[in-house]
């Protein structure tokens, strides 16, 4: 038995929202810490990792700990029949999960529970980064917006003192540059000169996370996967890992 309630269901509707982006289904961990999930896009190219806690839920009460595999477009579908004045309850049991929406009415959705396995995915526990930063969400929005225009990857650079994004096409190009002290840099540490280049096409995706976050936790190295963090206090994370986009100019 598990069952869960929110009187504001907007930070899960969102989080759906963005991991959907990415994932058409997978298995969601629920323990007595909170809800989870690991999974990777079917290209392999990028990892999502999800987690809610159980202190971002008005009422949780759970049995024992469980796995169901969900669709995501179809679990998505149904938060979205909840407003942020709406109660949500999630009750799990014989196998179903019955999503509860209740305000001036009670309405009842039931979502199919579906036998995946776990599927394996990158270690990214194991990887180590060069730079590690805070930006501003909006800024690093914007820096992704400008390259969405004249180009299909962005390239991120810092050195000791600066933070750049920037893309370049035939005839166009953007770049966008930080220098430690401003205020959206919230903080930088970079190894040395690194740059790293990215496909514009996932990280457009990723960033509609940032309505859940007031900041943005950016890592990677040279040529190397990128850690894109975004934390809603301690409720809930959405962490991204993006493979490199690697050519032989770089």
């Amino acid at each position: 038995m598990f069952k869960a309630t929110l009187n504001d269901p907007t930070l899960l509707i969102n989080s759906i929202s963005s991991i959907a982006e990415l994932i058409d289904e997978g298995v969601f961990k629920i323990s007595r810490d909170g809800i989870s999930l690991t999974a990777a896009d079917r290209a392999m190219v990028a990892v999502v990792n999800f987690n809610m806690n159980a202190s971002a839920f008005e009422k949780y009460e759970i049995d024992s700990e469980q796995s169901i595999g969900l669709n995501v477009g179809n679990l998505l579908s149904v938060l979205k029949r909840a407003s942020s004045t709406d109660k949500l309850t999630l009750n799990l049991q014989n196998n179903k999960l019955e999503i509860l929406i209740e305000n001036e009415s009670k309405r009842r959705f039931t979502v199919p529970v579906l036998d995946l396995s776990q599927e394996e995915v990158p270690p990214i526990e194991q990887l180590e980064f060069k730079v590690k930063a805070e930006i501003k969400p909006d800024i690093l929005q914007s820096g992704i917006e400008d390259a969405d225009i004249v180009a299909d990857s962005i390239l991120f650079q810092t050195n000791d003192n600066k933070f750049i994004m920037k893309a370049e096409g035939d005839v166009s190009r953007s770049e966008l540059e930080l220098e430690k002290g401003n205020q959206s840099l919230i903080s930088m540490k970079s190894d040395g000169e690194v740059k790293s280049r990215y496909p514009l096409d996932y990280l457009k995706k990723m960033i509609k996370s940032a309505k859940i976050a007031d900041k943005v936790s950016l890592e990677f190295g040279q040529d190397y996967p990128m850690k894109l963090g975004f934390q809603s206090g301690d409720k809930c994370s959405l962490t991204y890992v993006l493979a490199p986009r690697v050519t032989e100019s770089e």
